[in-house]
């Protein structure tokens, strides 16, 4: 979902009840965006949007998620020091929490907190273990583990309805920080479309100041312009006042620059100083785009700053654990779906004609060819049909997609909206020819298509969920999908991979893009 600058009002939330995002309300640029507070008043736009109840309702779960197990478990199992016990691992617990900022305002609700609950929880279990052994506790392990057991998920539920929450509202333009970006005018372009794709950040373009004659052609207002050269002998210090009269003209809470040939060394050096001493935030793009964090490394050389950016991983020891975990997954889980495999197989065969499974030449890992296993859903003339559907195809790019496809049978409609026709792949994944998680398998004549750019996405083995299954999966276009793809194929990791299952089943239950 796009956030367009437009739909934001003069004090940071939506342009009014009539305002709606692709409206004739929400072009860039038309709304007109008035003198307004300074940039320094009171807390970021950003941090004050953010629904007030955010940290007591963290405080109040991570107080009772652990609290009350341990002093339930320690009672039932008749131990001595209830109350001690419970209040030493709420008060280390709380601790723990708050020395890792979990409780700071600036990080509520910026994440779904899975890991960071479980890195804290295996932080606490370490600092009792010292605890224990300095005071001579005694309770049976397992009844510890079993009070402190709860800590963790109750906190992740939490985390998880608050990143919910908060998400929800950006998406309306709420809980933003309105941003003010410098920079030539094709840096500024680049800048605000970037932005402008995604909601899940707190930034909302609401002003540009170009640099030089170049046009402004991302729509946001204008109100200032420098020149390609400084006009005065201090080398910036009028390209300073002007930003800062824009910021607070637009009531921008931070200010954005995006440097480039003319806008750089001591130039930037000067605006930078001019900013911050008019009190107000200040990030610098380094023109990366979808490139992890913790891929960029930071370091000086000679007083420049620079960025070094690790490949993406393609061997080693965590793509051999990935794999092992694959197929040690999928082995689970043939043996676990086993009785409800065998109950699909019976209900396709009784449903229409034809064998209960499907299988299909595909591109796997740098695009060599295997066979992939899926629940037959179609009638078993589905191939021989395409052609006479080519005027009825839905997708762009390469893909053949058709919403009321009529060669799909009745019950294979319930399988493809459930997704249980994939499972069959829990094989290819046994198999090593494919992943638990990865980009969508294409068809050959697909990969015929691609160019440079989308061949890179064979460079990971394919998944059988992946970005694209808990993202709309076939709602999405054909650039929406090969972004993800090359998102995930530049950025995987363990933990990214066991959050897309996670979120895999709240997408297979919402069923939204699966036809």
């Amino acid at each position: 979902m796009r956030r367009d600058a437009a739909f934001v009002s003069e004090v940071g939330r939506p342009a009014g009840p009539g305002a709606r995002r692709g409206g004739s309300d929400t072009v860039p640029g038309r709304h007109a965006l008035r003198g307004g507070r300074g940039g320094r008043g009171g807390k970021r736009n950003g941090e004050r949007d953010k629904s007030g109840w955010y940290g007591p309702v963290a405080l109040t779960v991570d107080t009772a998620g652990i609290a009350l197990p341990v002093a339930l478990c320690f009672h039932r199992a008749g131990l001595p020091h209830t109350g001690p016990a419970t209040a030493t691992a709420t008060l280390m617990w709380l601790a723990v929490r708050a020395a890792h900022r979990r409780y700071g305002r600036r990080w509520l609700g910026e994440s779904r907190g899975a890991l960071t609950a479980l890195h804290d929880w295996l932080t606490l279990l370490g600092l009792l273990a010292v605890v224990r052994v300095l005071t001579g506790e005694d309770s049976p392990p397992a009844v510890a583990l079993l009070a402190l057991a709860p800590a963790p998920l109750l906190t992740t539920v939490c985390r998880a309805l608050t990143h919910r929450h908060l998400l929800g509202r950006r998406r309306e333009a709420h809980g933003v920080q309105r941003a003010l970006v410098v920079g030539e005018g094709s840096a500024v372009d680049r800048v605000v479309e970037q932005l402008a794709s995604r909601t899940d950040h707190p930034y909302v373009v609401i002003g540009a100041v170009p640099v030089g004659p170049g046009g402004n052609r991302s729509g946001v207002p204008e109100t200032e312009r420098l020149e390609s050269v400084p006009p005065g002998p201090d080398d910036g210090g009028q390209d300073g006042a002007a930003v800062v009269s824009a910021a607070r003209q637009h009531a921008a809470d931070t200010v954005l620059v995006a440097p480039g040939s003319l806008l750089s060394g001591q130039r930037l050096r000067t605006l930078t100083w001019a900013v911050q001493d008019a009190g107000l935030p200040l990030m610098i793009s380094s023109g990366l785009a979808d490139v992890a964090l913790r891929r960029v490394r930071p370091s000086t050389a000679a007083g420049l700053h620079l960025l070094h950016v690790d490949p993406p991983p393609r061997r080693g020891p965590q793509l051999a654990l990935k794999s092992a975990l694959d197929r040690t997954g999928a082995v689970l889980g043939l043996v676990l779906l086993a009785p409800l495999l065998a109950l699909l197989i019976l209900a396709i065969r009784l449903d229409s004609p034809g064998p209960a499974l499907y299988r299909q030449t595909r591109a796997g890992h740098r695009g060599a060819p295997f066979t992939m296993w899926k629940f037959r859903s179609m009638v078993v003339d589905a191939d021989r049909l395409r052609p006479q559907l080519a005027a009825a195809n839905e997708g762009d790019g390469p893909l053949f997609k058709v919403r009321a496809d009529p060669r799909i049978t009745r019950l294979g409609r319930v399988l493809r909206r459930t997704s249980l026709d994939e499972l069959p792949q829990l094989v290819n994944v046994a198999r090593g020819e494919m992943s638990l998680v990865g980009p969508r398998p294409p068809l050959p004549d697909e990969v015929a298509a691609y160019g440079a750019t989308a061949l890179r996405r064979l460079l990971v083995k394919p998944g059988l969920t992946g970005p694209w299954q808990v993202s709309g999966r076939s709602d999405l276009s054909w650039d929406e999908s090969l972004a993800l793809d090359l998102r995930y194929t530049d950025n995987w990791s363990l933990t990214t991979d066991l959050d897309l299952l996670a979120r895999t089943v709240r997408a297979v239950v919402d069923g939204r893009g699966a036809y």
